[in-house]
């Protein structure tokens, strides 16, 4: 029995975390704690007495100091002129409540949601702790699959990214969460993705993107297109919601409502956010990516006649260092997916806003059903945000695991080179994800700028 537990150690404490994760992620419930205390806005037909109206027209008893109030003559005035038609001004109010336990659950894909975050979390960590710690306890790692650990890591994590693209594809097509035009327009870009997957796997490779697929037989890259196809065509309309909400959360529409924009450190997560998944797509892109690199570098011979190729980093360095970029991006995805959730929620307050001050009599029908499907369809978009940084720590956790042979997983080998499809073709999806990203939301933020596209 000894022997035993000593032989299986590694298998053994992986199961243990899995398992003891999973409890408790479930039973101290992470994921609501997660999203608690974001603020949603209903009208007061949805509410309780006893809230207070989040914000009035600039004539009612809440309205802040130095604005206009009834006493005013002129809005007295105006209010008595028999030409203009009722206005019912309590149903003009809008309402905002924080999130808790009670609502979150109400909403539609709220155990999807919560599922994919606990199944998530626990496949990271179980290739943390195989990445950090037990491939340097195994002095064999070509061992076997079960006593080196590396099969609960590995079954993990093509489990959640299995499920994560179930996941993405069920909830990109989601009756009236999003409008037809961006469902049509997915599908024409997933198709684009597969022709442009097949290109770049049988002939750009790496003449332009610093992958290399040679290893790979040609069942393999077309798998790796289809994968591509579907990450393009998934992508599309959450890559949308992440720049409308970075619009907004940084006040671009110079709207000067604090409510409807970040403060300065969530203004911050986002710029951060931006800048870091430009950069890091434009280090696998040729040539940039050989100017980082110093190809002279073991040469002995004298001195340099060009600069370019001559500094930067080492080849080896510079593939960790665009690793630890990959990471770095994918946290700050995760930190700012909050401010992005509040975001989406603000944008029915500003629809609200918009409507109640375009005419006298506002007609705000639009913003009340904007208002009812943006809580109602909370946890859907969660998903589209939480989705692309945890597929991008997978990828990049199943691209650095090692003790993955043709002996130990002889099915998943028979379709590809286990070296090559799991790690080369693990991390060029990871960078998929992101360059699929970049595209879609700086197209998206270039439209807004041009006044091509505007918030409603």
């Amino acid at each position: 029995m000894v022997q035993f537990l000593i032989t299986y150690k590694n298998l053994i404490l992986q199961i243990l975390l899995s398992l003891t994760l999973t409890l408790l992620l479930t039973f101290l419930k992470i994921p609501v704690f997660f999203l608690r205390g974001l603020h949603t806005y209903i009208h007061p037909d949805n509410v309780q007495s006893g809230v207070r109206a989040a914000i009035r027209r600039p004539d009612g008893p809440d309205s802040a100091p130095g604005q206009p109030s009834k006493s005013n003559p002129e809005l007295r005035k105006r209010s008595k002129s028999k030409s203009n038609p009722e206005f019912d001004e309590n149903n003009a109010q809008i309402f905002r409540l924080k999130l808790d336990e009670a609502h979150l659950q109400t909403r539609l894909y709220f155990n999807e949601y919560s599922n994919a975050f606990t199944f998530s979390f626990v496949a990271i960590s179980c290739l943390l702790l195989q990445l950090l710690y037990l491939n340097n306890e195994s002095d064999d790692k070509n061992s076997g699959f079960l006593v080196n650990g590396v099969f609960v890591p590995v079954l993990l994590g093509f489990a959640g990214v299995s499920k994560l693209l179930v996941l993405l594809g069920k909830i990109a097509y989601e009756k009236s969460a999003s409008r037809r035009s961006e469902k049509q327009l997915s599908v024409i870009l997933g198709a684009v993705g597969l022709v442009l997957g097949n290109v770049i796997c049988f002939t750009f490779s790496p003449k332009f993107f610093d992958f290399n697929f040679e290893s790979i037989d040609g069942f393999g890259k077309m798998f790796v297109a289809v994968l591509m196809g579907c990450f393009s065509g998934f992508l599309f309309i959450p890559a949308v919601k992440s720049a409308r909400c970075f619009w907004l959360g940084t006040d671009q529409i110079r709207s000067d409502l604090v409510m409807l924009s970040c403060d300065w450190f969530g203004r911050a997560v986002l710029y951060v956010n931006h800048m870091m998944i430009v950069l890091t797509v434009l280090l696998w892109i040729n040539p940039l990516a050989g100017m980082f690199v110093n190809k002279n570098i073991n040469r002995k011979s004298g001195s340099a006649d060009m600069l370019f190729g001559n500094i930067g980093f080492s080849p080896s360095d510079f593939a960790k260092f665009r690793v630890w970029c990959l990471l770095a991006t994918s946290i700050v995805q995760i930190v700012a997916l909050r401010p992005n959730i509040q975001m989406y929620l603000n944008e029915a307050l500003l629809s609200w806003y918009q409507r109640l001050h375009a005419s006298r009599v506002p007609d705000l029908d639009f913003s009340r059903a904007k208002v009812f499907l943006h809580n109602h369809y909370l946890c859907l978009v969660v998903l589209q945000f939480l989705g692309p940084p945890v597929l991008l720590l997978l990828f990049l956790g199943l691209s650095q695991i090692d003790g993955i042979s043709p002996e130990n997983y002889q099915y998943i080998c028979s379709l590809a080179p286990c070296s090559a499809f799991v790690k080369e073709v693990a991390l060029f999806m990871a960078w998929w994800i992101l360059f699929v990203w970049t595209i879609y939301s700086s197209a998206t933020i270039f439209l807004y700028r041009r006044c091509i596209l505007y918030m409603s």
